[in-house]
């Protein structure tokens, strides 16, 4: 028995030494050392005050905080730029008597992803994301932060899946 045992313990050290997986719980497959982000400057027809910044900080955060890659003012290895192409708020629904019943504040974002390494990975694409809320509350206060924090969210997550993960 004792050669079984010396035999399965070689086997695992071969198999756990010689395999290398690379697996992501973000999905993402090419790492890189780093990236920036330019500033997405509000070109909207509806201007709200602040996205702008508030969108490029997002970005920024949520790459730091789904990679190990490092953020940089300039020469990044992948970068992110584009501009906030639209801000409208519309109505989704309507009650019997002709009002709205629900309105849907609707983000978009154009971007261009530069890959230095591998320029086959550059693209162009524009982002899109909403969200529903009651017609009679307005567009203010956690109303809006509400809103922002769910879309701006969601185009961030959009943003990396197309750029950096196989999804």
């Amino acid at each position: 028995m004792k050669p079984y045992k010396y035999l399965f313990i070689v086997a695992i050290c071969l198999l756990s030494f010689g395999c290398k997986v690379n697996y992501s719980f973000t999905g993402i497959t090419d790492m890189p050392e780093s990236f920036q982000v330019n500033f997405f400057q509000n070109n909207a027809d509806l201007i709200e005050p602040g996205l702008d910044q508030l969108f490029t900080i997002t970005l920024q955060d949520y790459i730091v905080n789904q990679t190990s890659a490092s953020l940089v003012n300039s020469g990044g290895e992948v970068i992110y730029e584009g501009e906030i192409v639209e801000y409208r708020v519309s109505p989704m629904t309507a009650t019997s008597d002709n009002t709205a019943a629900q309105n849907r504040l609707t983000i978009s974002v154009n971007v261009r992803y530069i890959n230095t390494k591998d320029s086959e990975k550059d693209f162009e694409k524009r982002f899109s994301f909403y969200f529903d809320y009651p017609a009679a509350d307005q567009l203010t206060g956690s109303v809006k932060d509400t809103a922002l924090d769910e879309i701006l969210e969601r185009l961030t997550q959009d943003i990396l899946n197309a750029s950096l993960a196989d999804w």
